[in-house]
């Protein structure tokens, strides 16, 4: 009753179960309707996110540490049709204004603005940030407390792009973080292959098709050689 009825509680699954011959409290169907409910990201979130994927983007924050200990703040937006990164910025000390106008650059003159944005609650995303999103018609998916899940492609990409670049490399300065976020994330965009995609990059549009085992390779390096590309010699 609680899948097939999602507006129902607990006390109108008591008496539907009371018509049907079943006396039991309350307390007793609640119980069991956290047990289905606790088990993830609810199928309607899920059936949200596939239906309007193509309009929906998501944004996030991360703090990388310099080696003279300084904190810096990475703003990052993705898109949840094909997994590309399509914007990344970093700040010493990142405001609602500043937010708000790394989103404007974003959304360049050759890229539509989404329908829908999903963030956290964080104080960044302050009054300014709201103004503009409304000015773009852009309406603001906020995530629950403590349910990451419920970001799960930014979260991932975090996740890629320390275990992948940020924890083998020495960031020395905000310039220095600007460089590497840039060659990781045409990196990210162009080359690294997604299982969610096919093995396909996220900007990768071109048909795959079978060759012999003949030709030379060429392998060019990324990050200074931290990750390599391979190519077929024209």
């Amino acid at each position: 009753m609680t899948e097939e009825n999602r507006l129902w509680g607990q006390k109108r699954i008591q008496a539907e179960l009371a018509t049907l011959g079943f006396c039991v409290s309350a307390r007793t169907v609640a119980k069991y309707m956290r047990l289905r409910r606790n088990r993830g990201p609810s199928p309607g979130w899920r059936e949200f996110l596939k239906l309007h994927e193509s309009n929906i983007w998501a944004c996030d924050f991360f703090c990388v540490r310099t080696i003279w200990f300084q904190t810096l703040h990475v703003f990052f937006v993705v898109q949840h049709l094909n997994r590309e990164i399509l914007h990344v910025a970093v700040t010493r000390s990142p405001t609602a204004e500043w937010t708000a106008q790394q989103l404007i650059e974003c959304c360049a003159w050759d890229r539509w603005p989404p329908r829908f944005l999903i963030h956290d609650r964080d104080s960044r995303y302050g009054a300014a940030f709201e103004r503009r999103l409304r000015r773009l018609g852009i309406e603001q998916l906020r995530t629950p407390f403590r349910a990451p899940r419920a970001n799960a492609i930014s979260e991932r990409w975090v996740k890629s792009v320390r275990t992948e670049c940020l924890d083998h490399l020495f960031i020395f300065n905000e310039a220095n973080l600007r460089r590497v976020m840039a060659s990781y994330v045409s990196y990210f965009n162009h080359w690294r292959p997604h299982r969610s995609l096919g093995q396909r990059a996220p900007c990768d549009s071109t048909e795959r098709r079978s060759r012999g085992a003949g030709g030379k390779m060429i392998s060019d390096n990324v990050l200074g050689g931290l990750h390599h590309v391979y190519r077929r010699a024209a």
